[in-house]
C-alpha cells in the first residue's frame, strides 16, 4: 500500500515532463500536391549541417528553414527546376545531392573511378614484380626455423621430447 501512494505523483510528474519537452505538432497540409512536390525536391536537396542527409531527412534548424523556402518558392508557383536553381544559385552546387558533371564538379564524378583504377595498378604492379623475384629473395617462415633446429636435435633451451628418461 505504501507503494501505491507515491505511484500517483509519480506519474503525475511524468505526464507533466513528458508534455513539456513534446514539439507542437506539424499542422495538417493544406495543398497535398504542393507537399508531394516538396518532398520530392526536398529528396534531391543535401543538408548544409548534417552533410550526409538530405533536407527531408534531417532535423535540423537549417533543413526545416531550407524546407519551409522550397514550400514558399512553390506557393509562389515557381517550377521544381526553378526552386532546385534558386537553391544552387545561394548555396552552389554543393546543395545538390547529386551535383551536375561540368568542370568545377568533374573530380567528385571521376575521382572514385580513377582512384580505384589507379589502386588496382599499383597492385598489379607490386604483384607482377614479385612474382619475378627468386624465392631466395623472401624471408623464411616461423614454421622453417623450427623445423631446422628439430632436425639438429634439442637445442640448450628446448625441452626434451616426452619419450626419453630424464638425463
Amino acid at each position: 500500500m505504501a507503494r501505491l501512494k507515491w505511484l500517483l505523483p509519480c506519474l503525475a510528474l511524468s505526464l507533466a515532463c513528458g508534455g513539456a519537452l513534446a514539439k507542437e505538432a506539424a499542422p495538417a497540409v493544406a495543398d497535398p500536391a504542393l507537399e508531394a512536390r516538396l518532398v520530392r525536391i526536398a529528396a534531391e536537396l543535401r543538408c548544409l549541417v548534417c552533410q550526409n542527409q538530405t533536407i527531408a531527412d534531417s532535423n535540423s534548424g537549417l533543413a526545416e528553414d531550407l524546407r519551409r523556402e522550397v514550400r514558399e518558392q512553390l506557393r509562389k508557383g515557381a517550377s521544381d527546376e526553378q526552386v532546385v536553381q534558386f537553391m544552387t544559385d545561394r548555396y552552389g552546387d554543393f546543395v545538390r545531392y547529386r551535383p551536375p558533371f561540368k568542370a568545377s564538379t568533374a573530380l567528385l564524378w571521376i575521382g572514385p573511378a580513377a582512384l580505384l583504377v589507379i589502386g588496382l595498378g599499383g597492385l598489379s604492379i607490386v604483384l607482377w614484380r614479385r612474382s619475378k623475384l627468386a624465392p631466395e629473395r623472401f624471408e623464411g617462415d616461423e614454421i622453417d626455423e623450427i623445423d631446422d633446429d628439430d632436425a639438429t636435435g634439442p637445442g640448450p633451451s628446448s625441452p626434451a621430447p616426452a619419450g626419453d628418461p630424464p638425463r
